[in-house]
C-alpha cells in the first residue's frame, strides 16, 4: 500500500576552518533551537540542525539510521549531501572509513545493514546484496568498479524506472567486502580525476530478501550520494579545463535546484528531470518512490554567507516535497491468484450495490463501510 513520505532535511554546520579564520571571517550563524537556524536575521527550519560540535555518530543516528530498516523491508532509500565546496559533504557521507569515531554515514549504514541481517532469526529469509559505484563527471557516467566503462548510458525499464546500463554490480556477503569496493572506487576516482570533488559520486546498495517458504521477494535500493560542491566561478578564478568542470557542476546543480523548485510548487506534470544526468538518476528520489533524506552542509563564515543562504533555501524547498512510497514486492503466482479473487469479489459486491441504488433501494452505511475496508486492504 502506497503512502506519502515527506523528504527529510537535516542541516549540518561545520566549524570555521583555518582559511576562514585567517581571512578574519566571523560566525554569522545562530542556533535558535534543535530544528531552527538563523542567518542574516532569517530563521530556517528543518527536521534537525547539527551544530559544529555534533559528532559523526550523532549525525548518523538522527539522520540516517532509520533508513536501514526501510531498505531491509523492501523500501527504496536515498541519502545525499548538498552544499558548497568544502562545506563538509564528504566528511558527512564518508568520513574516515575504518575509524570508529570519524567514519561517516556510508560506512556506518553498511555495517548496520549487515548487523541487522546477521541478527534476523527467521531461517526462511535469505538476503542477496549487490553494490555499484559510479561518478558523474562533466555529464559523463563513469563506472568506478570498472574503469573501462567511461561513458555509460541512462535508460528506463518497463516500469519507467531510470537505471544506468551496463553498470557493474558486485555481490557481497560481508561489510568488509563492501568497504573494500568503496576504497577501490575512491582510488580509481582519484586516479582518473585529480580533483575528484568536481564530480558527483553515487554508491548503490541493492538488497533482495527472499522468503523460502512463501517465495515472496522484497527488494530495497539505497542510493548514497556525495554531490560535487557548488562554487562561484568568479570567486575561485577558475580557467581552462577547471572552468569547464565548474560550469558542468553548476549546470547539474542548477538542474537539481530546478527539479526541487518545480516539485516544491507542486507542478509534477512537468519536472525537468532530463536536464542533467544527475536529476535523471535521482528521479525516484525526488518526487518518486523513495524515502529520501538530504543533509545540507554549511559554512558558518561571513565570507560564505551568500552560499550558505543559498544552501539553506535549497533545503527549505526540498523539505516541502512529498514522495509516494511503496514496498517493492514481487508476488508469487498463488498471491496473484488471491489478489485477483479479492478484486473479483469486490467487483461483484459493487455491482450488487449499484443495482440496489438504481432500483431505488437503500444501501446501508455498513455495506459501504465493509466495501471500502475491503478495497483498502487490496490496495
Amino acid at each position: 500500500m502506497a503512502s506519502e513520505y515527506c523528504i527529510q532535511v537535516f542541516c549540518r554546520v561545520r566549524p570555521l576552518n583555518e582559511s576562514e579564520k585567517k581571512n578574519c571571517s566571523t560566525n554569522v550563524v545562530k542556533f535558535q533551537s534543535k530544528d531552527t537556524i538563523v542567518v542574516g536575521g532569517k530563521p530556517y527550519v528543518y527536521d534537525h540542525v547539527f551544530e559544529p560540535s555534533s559528532n559523526q555518530e550523532a549525525v548518523y543516528n538522527t539522520a540516517a539510521r532509520h533508513i536501514v530498516q526501510d531498505v531491509l523491508t523492501g523500501y527504496n532509500g536515498t541519502i545525499f549531501a548538498y552544499g558548497q565546496t568544502s562545506s563538509g559533504k564528504t566528511h558527512t557521507m564518508e568520513g574516515v572509513i575504518g575509524d570508529s569515531e570519524k567514519q561517516g554515514i556510508i560506512p556506518r549504514i553498511v555495517n548496520d545493514i549487515f548487523t541487522h541481517i546477521y541478527n534476523i532469526v527467521d531461517t526462511e529469509l535469505e538476503f542477496l546484496i549487490r553494490v555499484s559505484y559510479f561518478e558523474i563527471y562533466n555529464e559523463r557516467i563513469r563506472d568506478l568498479l570498472d574503469v573501462t566503462n567511461t561513458n555509460l548510458a541512462i535508460h528506463k525499464d518497463k516500469n519507467g524506472i531510470t537505471f544506468v546500463e551496463n553498470l557493474t554490480k558486485m555481490f557481497v556477503t560481508t561489510p568488509e567486502e563492501v568497504l573494500a569496493y568503496i576504497e577501490e572506487g575512491k582510488m580509481k576516482r582519484a586516479n582518473i580525476n585529480e580533483h575528484s570533488s568536481r564530480s558527483h559520486s553515487v554508491f548503490q546498495i541493492h538488497v533482495q530478501q527472499d522468503n523460502k517458504t512463501t517465495l515472496k521477494k522484497l527488494t530495497g535500493k539505497l542510493y548514497l550520494v556525495d554531490l560535487a560542491g557548488s562554487e562561484k566561478v568568479s570567486k575561485t578564478g577558475a580557467k581552462g579545463a577547471v572552468l569547464e568542470e565548474a560550469k558542468n557542476i553548476n549546470k547539474s546543480l542548477s538542474a537539481l535546484g530546478n527539479v526541487i523548485s518545480a516539485l516544491a510548487k507542486g507542478t509534477k506534470s512537468h519536472v525537468p528531470y532530463r536536464d542533467s544526468k544527475l536529476t535523471c538518476i535521482l528521479q525516484e528520489s525526488l518526487g518518486g518512490n523513495s524515502r529520501t533524506t538530504i543533509v545540507i552542509c554549511c559554512s558558518p563564515a561571513s565570507c560564505n554567507e551568500g552560499e550558505t543562504k543559498s544552501t539553506l533555501l535549497f533545503g527549505q524547498r526540498a523539505k516541502t516535497i512529498k514522495n509516494v512510497v511503496a514496498v517493492n514486492e514481487e508476488l508469487t503466482a498463488e498471491e496473484w491468484k488471491r489478489r485477483y479473487e479479492r478484486l473479483r469479489q469486490q467487483a461483484q459486491q459493487m455491482e450488487q450495490e449499484l443495482r440496489k441504488w438504481r432500483a431505488g433501494d437503500r444501501v446501508s452505511e455498513a455495506d459501504w463501510t465493509d466495501l471500502s475496508a475491503n478495497m483498502q486492504q487490496t490496495d
